[in-house]
Order: C-alpha cells, then sequence, then structure tokens
C-alpha cells in the first residue's frame, strides 16, 4: 500500500553531501545548492556543453514551509567550465562564491533539517522546485514521491526527510 506524501516534505540536513546547505534563518527556511541543468525538452547530441548549465539557487519558505520566493543564477556552461576548470574564474567558483554570499546575507542562519511544502518555478526554461511525482513500481503499484528539480534528489517513504538519487 502506498504512503500518501506529506503535505509538508522534511529534509534532512546532511553536511558535505547534497543538502549542506539547508536550514532556518531569520524569516524561516532555506534550501540553497549548486546545480548542473539542461533546459526543459533539451535532447542530448552535439553540442549539449553549451547547453548544460551551472545555477546558484535559493530557495526561502516561511517557518511553515510555504514557498516565499527564490533567487537563481546562472554561472556558465559545463563547456566554460571545461576551458578553464581551475582557475579564479571558473564556472563552479563563480558559483560558489555566490552561494556563499547568498547564504551570508539570511540574518540567524542555522543549518538544519527542514520541512517545506511542494513548490514549482521555470527559470530559463529549466524547473526548479520541489514537485510530486506519481508512477508505478515493479510490481504495477503506484508510488509517490516527492523530486527536488534539477538536483534530482527524490524524497519517499518513510518521508524522514532522507533522499535518494
Amino acid at each position: 500500500m502506498a504512503v500518501p506524501v506529506p503535505e509538508v516534505i522534511p529534509i534532512a540536513y546532511e553536511p558535505r553531501h547534497r543538502t549542506e546547505s539547508i536550514g532556518r534563518y531569520a524569516d524561516g527556511q532555506f534550501l540553497a545548492s549548486v546545480t548542473y541543468a539542461f533546459p526543459q525538452g533539451f535532447r542530448l547530441d552535439d553540442g549539449w556543453e553549451e547547453h548544460k548549465r551551472l545555477y546558484t539557487v535559493l530557495h526561502t519558505f516561511d517557518a511553515e514551509g510555504r514557498y516565499r520566493d527564490s533567487d537563481i543564477w546562472c554561472a556558465g556552461t559545463w563547456a566554460e567550465q571545461q576551458r578553464d576548470p581551475h582557475g579564479d574564474d571558473s564556472v563552479l567558483r563563480r558559483a560558489r562564491v555566490r552561494l556563499a554570499t547568498l547564504l551570508r546575507s539570511l540574518p540567524r542562519r542555522s543549518y538544519t533539517d527542514i520541512a517545506v511544502r511542494p513548490f514549482r518555478l521555470t527559470y530559463e526554461n529549466v524547473l526548479f522546485g520541489l514537485v510530486i511525482r506519481e508512477d508505478k513500481d515493479d510490481d504495477g503499484e503506484p508510488e509517490t514521491w516527492a523530486e527536488l528539480y534539477p538536483d534530482r534528489l527524490a524524497f519517499a517513504a518513510p518521508w524522514d526527510g532522507t533522499y535518494d538519487t
């Protein structure tokens, strides 16, 4: 029997892992990351390196997990990163600096578990959000989960905040 998706999805704080930049601040909760993404509908072919973009993302929520706002910034493409992978102005370095700046802007920030409601938005034709997904398992039974886009982290029963990739 499928366990229904809770109204508010727990997300566990895991230092040095994909949920290391989440927590609470003076005005509520935050979820931040640096992540690569392709635009919706993109087909992998020649030139994909120019379409794979690195984003710095900061989503904010109120104390009850209701979505407030997002700060999304494209640092550059995979192709740019490959041309200067270790330089002071590399795409990855720019993205990490931007993330650190955004996080420092959150008053009374603390890194900890959060719980947020599903949300979605599109920026530069890329899906961002915590989206409820449905499919059938191997036995044909319905299963539901919440997936963080574009990071592709899946949260599911037992709804303890841990994720699968």
